[in-house]
């Protein structure tokens, strides 16, 4: 079961920060997210790698900087240097309350704090930056205009990202003082560099200057076609599982998943996500989502993809079944469904003649030399399949309302 939690701790100056962690029953390990600059610990990309994580059993906490979004505290009094403290702050709770992060994750502006905080995180094995800036001062650009004003009134007012806020000239001369990549030489962590090629906020040229500084494990994520934001769910989906499988690989060895009795299936939604479940058979971890077209993220086949999946599964296994006890020279079973609702009255061989049914395509392929009486045979095994049983009979669902952990 996975569990999301509203949490706060106090910042690098006192102020209250919001944050949100995705926990797993059994967490194998934990990581923290830094979100972009003036953006928020619920932007797509970090709620999709978050749910990604959790789903691995990796706990992850993100969470507002000082004046971003639900924390507390004045965004003009902030800097560079303070967003790295709010970080270490966070790194802190975790250890103090549940776990030291093992992970560190930074979105943009966020991904070079990770990167200024990692050695100050001796417990983190392993940092992802997702677009990020190879310098902190890179961040100026985004109100290159404003810069005069700032520099002669002391702070102006900016629009960035459709809002405005507060830079003060502390700001600018925190920025200016910062220097991380030499100390990426000797981090002694695993670095994943996520960029897209095209991203027009921060350029590609910054991943190569941070990978190039950066010391073997390291690797590199081309995101293609994706934004600065990572505002496309195809996206932010496909990142999300690429930072889940390598971080997989630096954190430490998950437990033994204990298996659900035969026959029983747990469903539960997945933490920070619209209809993303995780699907728990025996010791097996699945997903299931709506197609994008349908209101879903696409990150796992449909609840009808699911039964579909049973009924060709059963079918092909019960013909596999008697071939063999028959003994019939069968190459290989091939099974492929569609399901539509269709008109009763459209359908000459069912009983119900009003409203709509349900109505399964199924078309089998029996490969092999195999004779036409032991095909006829076959197709009719198909029928006596147990799915295909369940499926065209009564069945009764009975739900009981059981109380919440």
């Amino acid at each position: 079961m996975l569990e999301s939690r509203k949490i706060g701790f106090p910042g690098s100056d006192g102020s209250t920060l919001a944050a949100r962690l995705d926990l797993p029953s059994r967490p194998r390990a934990f990581a923290l997210f830094a979100h972009c600059f003036t953006c928020g610990k619920d932007v797509l990309a970090a709620s999709r790698v978050a749910g990604a994580l959790a789903a691995r059993d990796i706990a992850v906490m993100r969470f507002d900087f000082t004046g971003i979004g639900s924390s507390e505290g004045e965004f003009a009094n902030t800097n560079f240097s303070s967003n790295v403290g709010d970080l270490i702050a966070a790194a802190d709770h975790l250890r103090g309350n549940y776990t030291a992060p093992a992970l560190l994750i930074g979105h943009s502006l966020g991904g070079t704090a990770v990167l200024a905080a990692a050695p100050r995180v001796p417990e983190a094995t392993g940092v992802v930056t997702i677009g990020a800036p190879s310098s902190a001062a890179h961040i100026t650009q985004q109100f290159a205009a404003d810069l005069g004003e700032i520099a002669q009134k002391g702070k102006a007012e900016v629009r960035l990202a459709g809002r405005t806020f507060t830079i003060a000239k502390q700001f600018l001369d925190d920025v200016a003082e910062q220097n991380f990549l030499e100390d990426l030489a000797n981090l002694k962590k695993a670095v994943l560099v996520c960029h897209a090629p095209h991203d027009e906020v921060v350029g590609i040229e910054n991943a190569a200057t941070i990978f190039a500084a950066a010391r073997h494990p390291k690797s590199f994520l081309s995101l293609d076609t994706a934004d600065h934001l990572v505002t496309r769910r195809e996206d932010a989906v496909y990142l999300a599982d690429v930072v889940a499988a390598w971080a997989s690989r630096y954190l430490p060895a998950s437990e033994a998943v204990v298996a659900l009795p035969p026959g029983v299936v747990e469903v539960s939604e997945a933490p920070a996500s619209h209809l993303v479940q995780h699907v728990r058979v025996g010791r097996h971890l699945l997903t299931a989502d709506e197609p994008i077209s349908a209101g879903g993220d696409d990150t796992g086949p449909s609840p009808y993809d699911y039964l579909l999946a049973a009924l060709g599964a059963c079918t092909s296994m019960t013909m596999r079944l008697y071939a063999e006890r028959k003994q019939i020279p069968v190459g290989r079973f091939a099974v492929r469904l569609s399901h539509r609702k269709v008109h009763a009255q459209d359908c000459a061989d069912c009983e119900t003649k009003v409203g709509r049914i349900d109505e399964i395509a199924r078309e089998i392929t029996i490969e092999g030399d195999v004779p036409a009486d032991a095909r006829d045979r076959l197709m009719q095994i198909a029928e006596k399949c147990p799915v295909h049983q369940t499926l065209t009979h009564e069945v009764k669902i009975r739900s009981t309302l059981m109380p919440s952990s």
